[in-house]
C-alpha cells in the first residue's frame, strides 16, 4: 500500500485551530449566556457543534436556526438533531447577502469562524440586524490577524483583523459590550443590538 502524503504544516495549523475551538466549545456556550426558551441563530452552522449545543441549552421551548449557505450541511445538521431528539432545531439555508431569518425572530446571533467569509458583510450585518429583537445580541468568534503571530495561512484567507471586525459592526447598528479573553488564536467579541 502507499503510504498517506506528509502533513503540510498547513494541515497542522488548520488541526491546532479546529481543536482549540472544539476543546473549549462547553466554555464558548457557557459564555454565551444561552438559556431554556431563547431563540438562537447558529449562522454559517457548518457540522452543527454549536447547534446541538445550544439545543440542550434552550430546551423544547426554544429555537435554535442553523443558517447555512450549504444545503447538505443543513440537511445533515437537521438529520443528526432528529435523531438526537433535538426538535427545536430548524435548518435554514441563506444566501451570502442574507441570513433569511424572520425579522424580530432571535435572541443571539451566533458565529464561529464565518465573519471572515463573508463578502457582503455590510448586507449580511443588516439581515443580522433586523432578525435579532430589542437587546439582542451578536456574538463574533474569529481568527486573530496579526503578522506577528498568526499563521499564514490566516494572513492569507482571513480578510480582516479584529479591530476592522468591530469597526464594521459597530457601524451597522450594533456596539461592543465584551471581548472575552477565552481563546488562543480566536477572539470573541459580544455585541449588542442598538435598538431604533
Amino acid at each position: 500500500t502507499t503510504p498517506p502524503p506528509p502533513r503540510t504544516t498547513h494541515d497542522r495549523t488548520r488541526r491546532q485551530r479546529q481543536m482549540c475551538i472544539r476543546d473549549r466549545r462547553y466554555a464558548i456556550v457557557d459564555a454565551a449566556g444561552v438559556r431554556p426558551g431563547m431563540f438562537v441563530a447558529d449562522i454559517g452552522a457548518g457540522t452543527g457543534l454549536f447547534t446541538r449545543l445550544f439545543a440542550d441549552r434552550v430546551g423544547p421551548q426554544g429555537r435554535v436556526y442553523a443558517v447555512d449557505i450549504s444545503r447538505p450541511f443543513v440537511e445533515n445538521i437537521l438529520r443528526t438533531a432528529r435523531e438526537q431528539g433535538l426538535t427545536q432545531v430548524e435548518g435554514i439555508v441563506n444566501s451570502q447577502k442574507d441570513v433569511s431569518l424572520p425579522p424580530d425572530s432571535i435572541n443571539l446571533a451566533f458565529l464561529v469562524d464565518t465573519y471572515h467569509h463573508f463578502e457582503y458583510p455590510a448586507s449580511m450585518l443588516s439581515s443580522i440586524h433586523a432578525s435579532l429583537r430589542a437587546g439582542g445580541r451578536l456574538i463574533v468568534i474569529d481568527f486573530r490577524r496579526d503578522p506577528r503571530h498568526s499563521s499564514r495561512w490566516v494572513m492569507g484567507h482571513v480578510r480582516a483583523g479584529k479591530d476592522t471586525v468591530i469597526d464594521e459592526i459597530t457601524r451597522a447598528g450594533f456596539h461592543l459590550v465584551d471581548d472575552k479573553a477565552l481563546l488562543r488564536t480566536n477572539y470573541y467579541l459580544v455585541f449588542r443590538k442598538h435598538d431604533s
